[in-house]
């Protein structure tokens, strides 16, 4: 990792070096020291590193190159627009050509889009207008969240916004890595794994064979869209609803998913995302799947009744509304090209304009006699010796529990054979732990 970081060091190092002389080779022309900027092309160590690997995936042109790098600058040398610009006006002074903004905690320059158009094109206007292509949203800076030009507020230059390189961008490229976000209400999402596997996931043979459908679509979903050309008949991502009663399963098969395709699952918590103000249920989905995209990752929404409910017949204003929350979720949804998981308790709680565009509807069903069996027979710890009393099977067939029922009351179980030393689990405890759970759920034996 060292040498990496080392290599990293090396390649920005030459980057910034570049941008030196080109923002030295811009002010001498400015100043009428030289008639035009001689640098073009890009400037960086070919190795491994970070940067040089990001450089090399997306061959940014000469303009596309220097824009990243005055969007990057700040971040790797605070103070270095300061000194360049010290360089040429030792005893300061504005210049307003050259853009710029100083705001907030920071002490330097931060760089705006006019500061990309002096830099590249100078008083060249047809110049500058191409400097401003690389702002349109059809532009990969864009399409890849790479970076962006700050709104401004109404009446101001476009151009004045800010250069804002997206925070992941800028931690791949000078740390080589990217930390998971955090749950937050700009991302109101937590990522979820499981110690389990799937020999401890109990499931009825049909949902288990509607599961591996899905995993076939992550394993060869590129191959079909890109190279069967199926990418233009058919959405890129895969929606599925998993419905069933709590605790049959749902939210440990997405997490599965996840771990088993080598994709990060994150289970969204919609109290975060639906607000009583109009508007703000959007502005947090868009913030959500704005972060989602292309990031390869599963989202799973739990308890989707909340937001993915029937539409209604519009009686009054708040109706209104929330159709039309629903139908933007439905967009999003269906431009992602990910895997997205919606989870119910019951199927009818669904809005029939999401149903059609499920690719998969599974069932988790209640666990039959078999099943529980099987539950039954995995859930204990070795350590824990089972009494002669207990007739597994008898068990099974007799209480009609879910999975996550079952876990619960091995782990009492085990916890009180651990308080008393006997390490021992007989009938009557067992019987005692079940009742215990039944009425937790409010139900009768």
């Amino acid at each position: 990792m060292a040498g990496k970081n080392n290599a990293n060091t090396s390649s920005l190092s030459t980057a910034l070096t570049y941008l030196h002389s080109v923002l030295s080779g811009r002010l001498k022309v400015h100043l009428g020291k030289e008639a035009q900027v001689e640098v073009q092309g890009t400037a960086y160590y070919e190795d491994d590193s970070p940067f040089a690997q990001f450089i090399q995936h997306h061959q940014p042109n000469f303009e596309e190159y220097i824009v990243l790098l005055l969007a990057l600058a700040p971040h790797i040398q605070p103070h270095f627009f300061n000194q360049v610009l010290g360089e040429y006006y030792p005893e300061g002074g504005e210049l307003p050509e050259f853009g710029g903004l100083r705001i907030g905690n920071h002490r330097g320059i931060l760089p705006t889009g006019e500061t990309a158009q002096f830099v590249l094109a100078g008083n060249d206007l047809e110049k500058r207008l191409a400097v401003q292509q690389l702002f349109r949203s059809e532009h990969w800076f864009s399409q890849k969240q790479v970076l962006w030009l700050e709104p401004v507020r109404e009446g101001e230059p476009i151009m004045s916004g800010r250069l804002i390189p997206d925070p992941e961008f800028v931690e791949r490229l000078t740390l080589g890595t990217v930390s998971r976000p955090r749950f937050s209400t700009d991302f109101p999402a937590e990522y979820i794994t499981t110690e389990m596997t799937w020999d401890d996931l109990v499931l009825h043979p049909t949902t288990v064979r509607q599961i591996r459908e899905i995993e076939h679509w992550i394993k060869h979903h590129a191959t079909l869209l890109d190279d069967w050309g199926m990418g233009k008949r058919v959405k890129p991502g895969y929606r599925t609803l998993f419905y069933g009663p709590p605790g049959t399963g749902k939210t440990l098969t997405a997490t599965l998913l996840g771990k088993y395709t080598g994709k990060e699952v994150y289970r969204i918590d919609l109290s975060r995302v639906v607000s009583k103000y109009i508007g703000e249920t959007e502005k947090n989905l868009s913030r959500l799947f704005d972060k989602a995209e292309n990031k390869n990752w599963i989202l799973f929404f739990d308890e989707a009744d909340a937001l993915f409910g029937k539409r209604t017949g519009i009686r009054d204003a708040h109706d209104k509304y929330a159709n039309q929350e629903v139908s933007y979720l439905l967009q999003r949804i269906e431009a992602f090209n990910g895997l997205v998981i919606l989870a119910s308790n019951q199927r009818a709680n669904v809005d029939e304009a999401f149903t059609r565009r499920f690719q998969a509807i599974i069932h988790f069903p209640m666990p039959r006699p078999e099943e529980r069996l099987e539950l039954w027979q995995k859930v204990f710890p070795e350590q824990l010796k089972i009494a002669n009393d207990i007739d597994w099977k008898q068990v099974a067939a007799r209480y009609e529990l879910t999975g996550a029922g079952i876990v619960n009351i091995a782990h009492y179980c085990a916890v009180e054979a651990l308080a008393d030393q006997t390490h021992r689990l007989d009938r009557q405890r067992l019987e005692a732990a079940i009742l215990r759970e039944f009425v937790k759920e409010g139900k009768m034996v």
